[in-house]
């Protein structure tokens, strides 16, 4: 069957094509029929010049996803991934990596109808062992069965655009590992001739001395962006790809002092400083990986670590209790943007404008003390004002790859008010301004949700992000408020989250803290469509109450 002049699937334009086959019996009665939805696209993976997507060459402004649904746990829902993906667009997110897992099949469904390049990861692990009880037990059995499973049940998904058969596998030392490599990536071509395999390499220096990397159709680096300048010269391939990047790690709305880079930084309060400037003693800032994808053709793209926060993992903070959940996300665990989200977004979403101030600027007994001011915007310069006085202005430069990705404002003394930035555009004309203001106590509760309709199917969700606003309507930063939750007619109270990596509360009870004035509220659809509403109460404050409904 061809199609001419068929209508090509794209993260811009994902169109789907809808496949209807039917079987009959010897005597003409239809027997079972089925709608495959699939599109048309085609990729070319070329040394020097990278990854074209439809003749266009493309960089994969990725994220890695780990498996859980933050409150929800690992279990699938298709609202919250979807709520994840919607997210993710808004990012200018391009691609997702399944780490590391083998993907769900609504995950690549929503993939394919609202446009996102998926690389489909398989194995963590291989035959030399991680840990006690991991795969290395089914390996030899069990590998080729499972490689053959997952390729022929989503060979079909147009987002698919390449492979992966491993994580940061110990294999990747030994003359075993690179014929384990040959062994899955042979099995891959067998099985799909049209996609590339890449491993998630750590191991680099090894990787080149050994030839496993070479055997690669792409060469993924987990990291490790001192070396690949040396690791493009060594490998035959003539590409790069940032299989796993960054592992910035930041609290929402959490700001520390004085402001410096660092590794491994530790506080008293378990949180992670959301200036964006530390990382683990592997890992870097985003702006590093920037640089690279930006001066770099043969750098396809990266996937960043990770696009949420997840349960486990809680890196730097791994053997101190209570931290329970990671700090790598653009997004919290609640789906909240962090600072983070904004420095990508800038960057990633050549559609929207972005022009983000942080910190917050509420910090009483800070007077007078140095309290830096970032922005994170598209426009290459801005003007920063606090309580109308100019703090001069700022432009982008190559100095360091902060200066050339963020505006700083690194003397800013804080006093309560307000901080105002005016962007200029490239002919210096002022092209937007956005603002902060210190807040006052909180007075009312506020709910936003990002569907005020659902379907009463049983399992659609409505996400309400609640906040606390002083009288004047301005958002109360710091706010640990607890507040407690009804939901009333064709729902259920599902569970809530706050993003807090600290937090003990449990997700399914029907009270919760603020954490950095924020938390999200999960309201379940039944099966019976009707009107819905979602009442938030706390002690002294002015209550908050949405309506919602659900329809067949």
């Amino acid at each position: 069957m061809s199609v001419a002049n068929p209508h090509l699937w794209s993260p811009e334009t994902p169109y789907l094509y809808t496949a209807t086959t039917k079987l009959y019996a010897s005597d003409g009665t239809l027997k079972d029929e089925q709608n495959i939805k699939f599109g048309i696209r085609f990729i070319k993976y070329e040394a020097n010049k990278g990854f074209s997507l439809n003749g266009k060459v493309t960089k994969f402004k990725g994220v890695c996803l780990h498996h859980d649904l933050g409150p929800l746990g690992a279990a699938v829902n298709k609202a919250a991934l979807r709520r994840q993906l919607t997210i993710l667009k808004d990012l200018g997110c391009n691609a997702i990596r399944s780490s590391h897992n083998m993907p769900s099949f609504e995950q690549l469904e929503l993939a394919d109808e609202m446009g996102f390049m998926f690389l489909a990861e398989s194995f963590d692990e291989w035959a030399k062992p991680k840990v006690q009880n991991g795969y290395h037990r089914f390996f030899e059995e069990y590998a080729e069965k499972d490689i053959v499973n997952l390729v022929r049940a989503t060979r079909n998904h147009p987002c698919i655009v390449m492979w992966s058969s491993g994580n940061e596998v110990p294999d990747q030392y030994g003359a075993e590992g690179l014929t384990r490599a040959k062994f899955l990536q042979d099995i891959f071509h067998r099985e799909d001739p049209t996609r590339p395999v890449t491993v998630g390499m750590d191991q680099v220096k090894q990787t080149m001395a050994s030839g496993f990397g070479s055997l690669l159709d792409v060469p993924g680096l987990n990291y490790r962006v001192h070396l690949y300048e040396e690791a493009y010269k060594s490998f035959p391939q003539g590409f790069i790809l940032g299989s796993e990047t960054a592992s910035t790690v930041s609290s929402r709305g959490i700001y520390k002092f004085p402001v410096v880079q660092q590794k491994e930084k530790q506080y008293d309060d378990f949180q992670c400083s959301s200036y964006d400037l530390e990382a683990c003693s592997w890992s870097n800032v985003p702006d590093e990986d920037f640089v690279l994808q930006d001066d770099k053709p043969w750098v396809i793209g990266e996937f960043v670590w990770t696009g949420f926060d997840y349960l486990g993992e809680p890196t730097p903070y791994d053997e101190k209790w209570p931290s329970r959940s990671s700090y790598f996300g653009i997004s919290d665990l609640a789906g909240l943007p962090k600072d983070r989200f904004y420095l990508y977004r800038s960057r990633w979403n050549t559609t929207d404008k972005t022009l983000h101030i942080l910190p917050h600027w509420n910090w009483k007994g800070r007077e007078g003390e140095i309290t830096p001011v970032f922005v994170y915007t598209n426009y290459d310069s801005a003007e920063l004002f606090v309580n109308g006085k100019s703090m001069g202005i700022q432009k982008k430069n190559n100095s360091t790859p902060q200066n050339r990705y963020r505006l700083m404002w690194n003397d800013v003394k804080y006093e309560p008010g307000t901080v105002k930035v005016v962007a200029f555009d490239s002919n210096g004309k002022i092209a937007a301004e956005s603002e902060v203001k210190t807040a006052g106590d909180a007075y009312k509760i506020v709910l936003d949700a990002d569907r005020q309709t659902i379907k009463a199917d049983g399992e659609d969700i409505s996400f309400v992000t609640v906040s606390v606003v002083d009288k004047n309507g301005i958002p109360c930063p710091t706010a640990i408020n607890e507040l407690q939750f009804k939901v009333t007619g064709a729902a259920t109270y599902r569970a809530a989250c706050n993003g807090d990596a600290t937090s003990l509360e449990i997700f399914h009870e029907n009270k919760m803290k603020l954490f950095s004035g924020k938390l999200v509220v999960l309201v379940k659809a039944i099966k019976t469509p009707g009107a819905i509403q979602l009442e938030v109460t706390g002690k002294g404050l002015q209550k908050g109450k949405i309506n919602l409904k659900s329809e067949l």
